[in-house]
Parts: C-alpha cells; sequence; structure tokens
C-alpha cells in the first residue's frame, strides 16, 4: 500500500514538472499558422498563451499608441540561452489607442482600443522564397482593427522594411524594448 501511494506520488510529481516545464519550452510551431503558400494568420489565443515581451509608449501627434508584444511559449528562454529566435517562434505586436488621466501614483496612460496587429513568424529555411512577406528570415502580415482577421500587408520591402531597418542588426526586432530577453543579474 505505501509503494502504491509512493507511486501515485511520484507520478503527480512528474506529470506536474512536465506541464509546467511544456510551457516554458515551446515548441516554435509558427507554421501552424501558415497557409501552404506563405500566407499567415493571426493567432486569435495570444493574450492566453503567448508570454509578454514587453510594451511601448509611442507618443504620436496624431494619437499616442501602446504597443504590446508577445511571442511563443519559451520564446524569450531560447533567446536568452542562444542569442537568436528560434526557427517558427511567432511574434504579435499590439497596436492600441491610450487614454490617460490624473491618477494618485501620477499621469497615467494606458492601452483603451485596438489600431492593428503585426504578426512574425521566424523563418530561418527560406520556405516561401517567391512570398514577398517572407524576407530577412521572417514571414510578415498585418492585421488592421476594422477587419482583425484579414492580412493587408502586400510586400515585406514596402510595407515592414522602413519601420524596421534600425533593427537590422538585432534580426529585425527592436530587442532593447523587450528586456525579458536578458538575463536577470
Amino acid at each position: 500500500m505505501t509503494s502504491r501511494i509512493s507511486f501515485v506520488i511520484l507520478a503527480l510529481v512528474v506529470v506536474g514538472y512536465l506541464s509546467v516545464n511544456s510551457q516554458t519550452t515551446g515548441t516554435f510551431n509558427g507554421f501552424q499558422y501558415v497557409d501552404k503558400t506563405g500566407n499567415i494568420r493571426k493567432p486569435a489565443d495570444f493574450r492566453d498563451h503567448y508570454e509578454l515581451l514587453g510594451t511601448w509608449w509611442v507618443a504620436d501627434p496624431t494619437g499616442n499608441q501602446m504597443h504590446m508584444t508577445y511571442a511563443s511559449p519559451g520564446a524569450a528562454e531560447y533567446y536568452r540561452k542562444n542569442g537568436k529566435f528560434a526557427d517558427g517562434t511567432v511574434m504579435v505586436k499590439e497596436i492600441m489607442k491610450t487614454d490617460h488621466a490624473q491618477m494618485t501614483t501620477g499621469d497615467a496612460h494606458w492601452a483603451s482600443g485596438d489600431i492593428q496587429w503585426f504578426v512574425m513568424v521566424k523563418d530561418d529555411k527560406n520556405r516561401f522564397p517567391n512570398n514577398p512577406l517572407w524576407d530577412k528570415g521572417w514571414g510578415w502580415a498585418l492585421f488592421k482593427a476594422d477587419a482583425p482577421d484579414k492580412q493587408v500587408a502586400t510586400a515585406f520591402k514596402t510595407d515592414c522594411m522602413s519601420c524596421h531597418i534600425p533593427a537590422q542588426s538585432t534580426d529585425w526586432v527592436y530587442v532593447q524594448g523587450y528586456p525579458v530577453l536578458k538575463s536577470a543579474k
């Protein structure tokens, strides 16, 4: 009887470890969101299942914005260990309008409404050489708030590259804005 109880406890510990471990290591299967020609879908559940890399507040004369960037589970851990993103990593940058008010903590700003989403899928194998949205080791997509499931970008070179040129040396990603990519001291 004691050995059965010990076995059950050991089994529960192992199952618990594997469940927690599987959430942190990630499978980097971003290609589940890509069809056979390279069209990218926005992951519907990224807020629930992806890890938050960081948030940017952007002062814009036409309307301030909040940029929240999420990545596949385990992406930050993989990046810290390897200095790069794993093939199949998905990144979702959610752009939102902001609102603000004076609060007891000061002039507070928060996200208040969807504007658009950028989705990138890491591609180390150049899987879609004839698709103009796949270049520089990534697949690129844009979804607007008025049609959140419709990808509207037409080509990386005209729709994406100009904003990402300053991040060329860091694999086209503004890694300095994502503190979780650095090891804690």
